[in-house]
């Protein structure tokens, strides 16, 4: 926030204390404008959460980054642009919410934030992510959904806490390399990216759970996916798919043919499967896997 918006948060407590007693503050009663924020600081299970969400803010306010003590900070849909190097002050961050902003990129001085665990920057205008963000080693939820990133650092491969990274709705046209050496990850997403294929390096994600690339422009999967035997969802729907990997009976935790957008399983609808192929899959996934082993 800039003057105008530190003012604005002001006049709303002014209005609130007004409301509340039927008085004005005297001057002994007026805080400092830090004072005044921290008045919105609740602490819940042990931590000190502060939310500044849907304020309008085109700036956040200056004081803010003097919140060293915080440990949960929310600033999602806003207006935000840009965020200031101070951010990276903020030492104690164990979840930054930065959603529905207007971003265009993040500070480097975010790799400050050793303590922090989920980042959230989804439907911003990200093209990039800064290479500093890699320091974070404690990072374990990273979204950046609903951006306009092509590529990620090769530095990522730090991030050697990450469990589930969301790069669905960007302009990603193959999996970075970083990726796939990022093996405590449980869930990956990257639907509706530009992806034609997936690499056979996808076989180092043993831990891998859920793996969705719904909506992109894939020919076929590598036999080496099928080395996933943790998946529990598997989501391939409307791609270029004409087959699968003969070892793809392998994957026997994704149970059953999945319909829901969340249910566990396998989906696989508005492919251009080959016959026999899409004859089998009339009988359900079981079918499907007793044919794959009898060929």
């Amino acid at each position: 926030m800039g003057a105008k918006q530190s003012k604005d948060f002001a006049k709303e407590e002014l209005k609130k204390q007004v409301k509340k007693t039927g008085n004005a503050p005297s001057k002994e009663e007026e805080l400092s404008s830090a004072e005044r924020i921290r008045k919105h600081i609740i602490v819940r299970f042990g931590y000190t959460v502060l939310s500044l969400a849907m304020r309008g803010m085109a700036n956040a306010p200056e004081e803010l980054w003097e919140l060293t003590e915080l440990d949960k900070l929310n600033l999602s849909l806003n207006c935000l642009s840009t965020l200031p190097p101070a951010v990276g002050g903020l030492e104690n961050l164990v979840v930054l919410n930065l959603w529905g902003n207007q971003l265009t990129s993040l500070p480097p001085e975010i790799g400050q934030l050793k303590n922090l665990r989920v980042l959230f920057a989804y439907k911003n205008l990200l093209t990039e992510v800064p290479e500093e963000l890699s320091a974070c080693s404690r990072l374990e939820v990273l979204s950046l959904a609903h951006n306009h990133i092509t590529c990620l650092p090769d530095s990522f491969t730090s991030l050697v806490s990450l469990k589930k990274l969301n790069l669905s709705h960007n302009c990603i046209d193959h999996i970075p390399a970083c990726v796939y050496r990022l093996k405590n990850l449980v869930f990956l997403h990257l639907a509706c990216n530009r992806l034609e294929n997936i690499a056979d390096q996808i076989e180092h994600l043993v831990n891998l759970k859920i793996f969705i690339v719904e909506g992109n422009h894939i020919h076929s999967l590598p036999k080496t996916l099928c080395f996933l035997t943790s998946l529990e969802l598997l989501n391939v729907d409307f791609n270029d798919i004409q087959n699968v990997p003969v070892q793809f009976y392998l994957l026997r935790k994704l149970k059953r043919l999945a319909c829901h957008p969340l249910d566990q399983g396998l989906h696989i609808v508005h492919n251009p499967l080959l016959k026999p192929l899409a004859e089998v899959l009339d009988g359900g996934l079981n079918a499907l896997f007793n044919y794959l082993r009898s060929t």
